[in-house]
């Protein structure tokens, strides 16, 4: 079996192709499916295919969004992994997503590369108050004058360049912010967000506790995923926003629970 290429290039064998899939994955333990029809040549629907083939012998995960290796779920992806992982869907939600800030605000944000993206967003606010655990993030605001930046205390973990730990988690209790925006690893409409790590996971239940609204930043690749911690119940969920390739079934279902969708167009 081979895909015939309209480009001229030689036909793609199943064998080849599905040893390329597994090389991807291995070497970025998340991948999604467009990424991966892109690295193959081949559509979507050969792709999904080949999947469900390399998930029958054990070789790979297969979720909405694409695959990871068997044992994913406590496997942390670090940041020079994920920075350049969907970069387009992921500026898209951080525009998105800052429609949900207004000047004189306090909120709470929490690790990774979309709340990065996102914390790009709020440099042109004022008087706008921003707690953190996440380098990255703090980074970013320090370029604004007009937005006051406190860091929790806590231990850095290095993969995701945040600060965890039972100092992180104490540093936010007793406080009331109007929104928690936050990241993570997974998102389903039965356990809600989700990370391999219990110590990040620990920070991310105090952003949301010390936050009015919870407000999930996911791209379409982690919709649809379930890892190893749950971290924000979907019933404490207010809003997601992602991008126009996440599963609809799944966004179906988040919203009869009553999350309140903001789905990017890409």
């Amino acid at each position: 079996m081979s895909d015939t290429q309209s480009d001229g290039r030689r036909p793609v064998f199943a064998a080849e192709r599905r040893q390329r899939i597994i090389e991807l994955v291995r070497a970025n333990g998340a991948v999604s499916l467009r990424e991966l029809a892109q690295a193959v040549h081949s559509s979507e629907v050969t792709v999904r295919r080949d999947l469900r083939a390399l998930e029958s012998e054990g070789l790979l995960n297969r979720h909405h969004g694409g695959a990871t290796l068997p044992g994913e779920l406590s496997r942390e992806a670090g940041y020079t992994q994920k920075v350049s992982l969907e970069s387009a869907e992921k500026a898209a939600i951080a525009d998105l997503a800052g429609a949900l800030v207004e000047d004189g605000d306090a909120i709470v944000i929490g690790p990774g590369t979309t709340t990065q993206e996102f914390a790009r967003r709020l440099t042109r606010h004022s008087e706008l108050a921003v707690v953190t655990n996440s380098l990255l993030v703090a980074q970013v605001l320090s370029t604004s004058p007009r937005v006051e930046v406190m860091l929790t205390g806590g231990t850095l973990r290095g993969p995701i360049l945040a600060l965890v730990g039972s100092a992180a988690e104490h540093s936010l209790a007793g406080l009331r912010v109007r929104r928690a925006f936050i990241s993570g690893n997974g998102l389903t409409a039965e356990r809600g967000l989700s990370t391999p790590n219990m110590q990040v996971a620990g920070v991310d239940r105090a952003l949301a506790g010390a936050a009015e609204e919870v407000v999930v930043l996911a791209d379409h690749t982690k919709i649809g995923v379930d890892t190893m911690v749950q971290t924000v119940a979907p019933d404490r969920i207010d809003h997601l926003v992602t991008d126009d390739a996440a599963p609809r079934d799944v966004l179906d279902d988040l919203s009869a629970r009553g999350v309140r969708l903001h789905v990017a167009e890409i």
